[in-house]
């Protein structure tokens, strides 16, 4: 049903091991593009989805990162890992760049890994459909919605269809209003014809190989407001201190300031996550984890508010 989409940093790989259990009980199947080169955190997270009893898509021919010229050392973890565990599918991304040929090729090679293929950008919908055939039915397509209309999803009925869609705006910090929608995918993605739904988290899909100094610091969490419908809805909780790109720890003070007040004002309608209650002690401590970490919750939280919405 939801497959939430991370690029295989650290903190996004962590995200994934923390919530490994809870995303095997709730169904959900997190995308991973790798974009780092050394794969072993990769690889523990996969073994930790296993334990689980999870699943998830892993992308052996990256658009972004260190393995976009070359995916063979992803598809060789794959083989040599976890080739015997029907719950790690491989995961083309179609790009737009990408002839059929193409395409088809890596669908031969890895086909014995539960192939999905990932929508972004590909333009030969239904020339590649002719040329899968019957093995179409037991495949599953994840769409970018951005890359990928009505028309285009239509030529791949009969595989399990998901749609991806980015709610996160990406703009500088401090110019994050304090609240905006996110998403109303989760409710409606049955009325696209979809079999389930994805997002970038609160990450985004665009991406950088790292972050520049933070002038403003923000904590980005997800809510459903069941007085409007149930659609997502994001705070942005920034810090006061916006036009130095010093004082992260003092940054974050102020920021988590502003959320704790919002949680203790009873109107919040934000679901008390276990990464809330981390954010809870940070702020009782005076504590700064880093950026990372923060990040890292904040994933965590939107993963367990959509896993509570649909308990």
């Amino acid at each position: 049903m939801y497959h939430p989409y991370f690029r295989g940093k650290q903190f996004e790989l962590i995200t994934i091991r923390e919530t490994a259990e809870l995303l095997a009980s709730s169904g959900f199947i997190p995308i991973i593009e790798p974009v780092k080169e050394a794969l072993k955190g990769l690889e523990r997270t996969l073994t930790a989805i296993c334990d689980a009893g999870g699943q998830a898509v892993v992308i052996i021919n990256p658009y972004h990162g260190d393995h976009s010229e070359d995916g063979t050392s992803i598809s060789s973890l794959l083989e040599n890992g976890f080739l015997d565990k029907d719950n790690i599918a491989a995961g083309i991304l179609l790009k737009e760049s990408m002839t059929v040929g193409e395409a088809f090729a890596l669908f031969k090679e890895h086909k014995e890994h539960q192939i999905t293929f990932v929508h972004a950008g590909f333009t030969e919908a239904k020339v590649l459909v002719e040329k899968l055939g019957d093995d179409l039915n037991g495949t599953r397509s994840i769409f970018f919605e951005k890359h990928c209309g009505k028309i285009y999803r239509k030529h791949f009925q009969g595989s399990t269809r998901i749609l991806l869609r980015d709610g996160f705006e990406r703009r500088r910090n401090a110019d994050h209003p304090r609240v905006e929608e996110f998403s109303d995918l989760h409710v409606t993605f049955e009325e696209e014809g979809m079999d389930g739904f994805g997002d970038f988290l609160i990450v985004g899909d665009d991406y950088s190989e790292s972050g520049g100094p933070a002038y403003a610091v923000a904590i980005h969490l997800t809510f459903i407001d069941p007085e409007k419908d149930d659609v997502m809805f994001i705070y942005h909780f920034v810090s006061t201190t916006k036009d130095t790109p010093t004082d992260p720890a003092g940054k974050f003070g102020q920021a988590i300031n502003k959320l704790i007040a919002k949680l203790d004002s009873g109107d919040s309608k934000l679901v008390e996550t276990f990464a809330i209650k981390e954010l809870r002690e940070l702020h009782a401590k005076g504590h700064f984890p880093g950026l990372g970490h923060v990040k890292k919750l904040s994933m965590k939280h939107h993963i367990e508010t959509l896993a509570n919405f649909f308990a």
